[in-house]
């Protein structure tokens, strides 16, 4: 009777004393220009800088409290731009910032938290013939990429200005090694660049971040946009032949926000955050996932 007792008080109370995720937080100082998160459990998120840090991975609880600062030896932060994992736990770590088109360096970093272990996939893309390419040609910049099916699945950041919005989809194998991705698909984003991208944890959805940016009033105020693009019913990794939809983020107005990353809390909601800026702390919040707004074909 007694254990049965203790049963249901742990069964009613625990959840109440675990810590749990808020929906909105702010970041604290070691998140000077926060690129990638990943969530590997409700209170464990894995985070990065960008280029602007040293190598190094933050691990937070759910409310953005730093628990350990792990610097990872004998590699670079290039321009580290997103992160993920697969099932063993093992996190991948994209180097592949590439703003100027002319890297011929792009790596993704294995580290298993474990062992500390580190293993590198150095990569190209089939389809870039010059470094730089001529600006009309400017596509080989990656932000987002994630873990699924045993393979990573990268998505370009197009140019902001004078771009087309095309994001380009690669493919390229999850384990060590030197690869040329395999370009799969390509989708118009009507005045998006795609800055992070996520899987849902039961395979069965994809998200993409993005962002819009320009000078209003004369050039004196900037004006940003955020949407969310969900992926679904897609035949195997074909993602873009999927369902789309789109989920737009709202701020404050005449508040220049970028956001650049991104994962799956639940089934419906994700949670993004926000670069710092000369005025702005960074910050991360939750997201519902709706749909807004379909493309026309």
């Amino acid at each position: 009777m007694r254990n049965r007792l203790i049963l249901l008080f742990l069964t009613l109370f625990l959840p109440l004393l675990v810590p749990a995720q808020k929906k909105k937080f702010r970041l604290p100082p070691d998140f000077v220009e926060v690129s990638g998160l990943q969530i590997t459990a409700p209170d464990s998120i894995w985070w990065h800088n960008d280029s602007g840090d040293r190598p190094r991975l933050l691990l937070t609880d759910g409310r953005g409290r730093v628990r350990q600062r792990i610097a990872l030896s004998g590699i670079q932060n290039r321009d580290w731009e997103d992160i993920s994992t697969d099932p063993s736990g093992r996190l991948y770590i994209g180097d592949f910032g590439n703003n100027l088109n002319r890297r011929t360096d792009l790596r993704i970093y294995l580290y298993q938290p474990g062992t500390q272990r580190i293993d590198s996939i150095l990569f190209a893309y089939p389809d870039q013939r010059s470094f730089a390419p001529p600006l009309a040609q400017w596509n080989f910049d990656v932000e987002g990429f994630f873990w699924f099916r045993d393979s990573l699945h990268l998505f370009t950041k197009n140019r902001l200005v004078a771009g087309n919005y095309y994001t380009k989809h690669y493919i390229l194998p999850a384990k060590p090694g030197q690869y040329a991705a395999i370009l799969r698909d390509s989708f118009l984003l009507p005045k998006r660049v795609v800055t992070a991208a996520a899987v849902r944890p039961d395979g069965k959805q994809i998200a993409l971040l993005s962002y819009f940016y320009r000078m209003t009033f004369l050039g004196l105020l900037p004006k940003t946009r955020t949407s969310i693009w969900t992926f679904t019913d897609f035949p195997g990794t074909d993602f873009f032949k999927g369902t789309m939809t789109k989920t737009k983020v709202h701020k404050p107005p005449l508040i220049p926000t970028q956001y650049e990353s991104l994962d799956y809390v639940s089934e419906q909601r994700v949670l993004i955050a926000s670069e710092r800026t000369i005025m702005f702390k960074p910050k991360a919040k939750q997201i519902k996932l709706k749909k807004v707004e379909k493309l026309k074909s």
